[in-house]
């Protein structure tokens, strides 16, 4: 009654074929979806971002996966994804989305990125989610999806920040791994006192 899943981002774009591929992101769906059973809140977050939105190498002229330093810090661009209202936004077609309680969309302000459930990057503007969750009397947040080494990261160290007692399925996140980011993820929540569990 107090826990609820988190699943962050399972989108056409982060799976194969998609803008932002996250290697076999797909292949988790299938036990996503059991998962879901376990849980009475489910809480759906989509990437939704603005064509003209600062993450993107396209709007610099730069190249993909090279970094810029932002008014909040330093940012990885990215290639084009989760563009608002397309098909790369879209969840994949086989999660079940039926059992969800709230979908959470971010990133759509232009001048900040949002890999966060809980905060942008400027770790000041709120997405609303801590508030919804105290509202519910949750204490306990189960974090899946894509991907492991940003978005799932992040929402497990704003969680754990916040008080939440956080778990994260390991066997049911991938991760980009880029630069060694699986591994320094990893290290970092293990540090911070979230949990790394797998569902099977």
């Amino acid at each position: 009654m107090n826990s609820a899943l988190i699943i962050i981002d399972m989108q056409n774009d982060f799976c194969t074929g998609g803008a932002l591929a996250v290697k076999d992101g797909e292949k988790i769906i299938k036990c996503i979806n059991n998962a879901q059973k376990e849980f009475e809140t489910i809480i759906l977050t989509q990437d939704w971002h603005p064509q003209e939105h600062s993450s993107f190498a396209s709007n610099h002229g730069a190249e993909p996966y090279t970094n810029i330093e932002m008014e909040y810090g330093s940012q990885i661009l990215w290639p084009d994804h989760c563009v608002q209202g397309s098909t790369g936004a879209n969840f994949h077609r086989d999660l079940n989305t039926n059992k969800s309680d709230l979908i959470l969309r971010k990133g759509s302000n232009p001048k900040i990125d949002s890999y966060s459930a809980f905060f942008e990057n400027d770790k000041n503007t709120t997405t609303g989610l801590e508030g919804y969750l105290i509202k519910k009397d949750i204490k306990q947040l189960y974090l899946c999806g894509l991907a492991f080494d940003y978005c799932v990261f992040y929402s497990a160290l704003d969680g754990v920040e916040l008080g939440f007692e956080v778990f994260v399925f390991q066997d049911l996140t991938k991760a980009i791994d880029l630069n060694n980011s699986k591994k320094i993820a990893k290290k970092s929540m293990i540090e911070k006192g979230i949990k790394l569990i797998n569902f099977i």
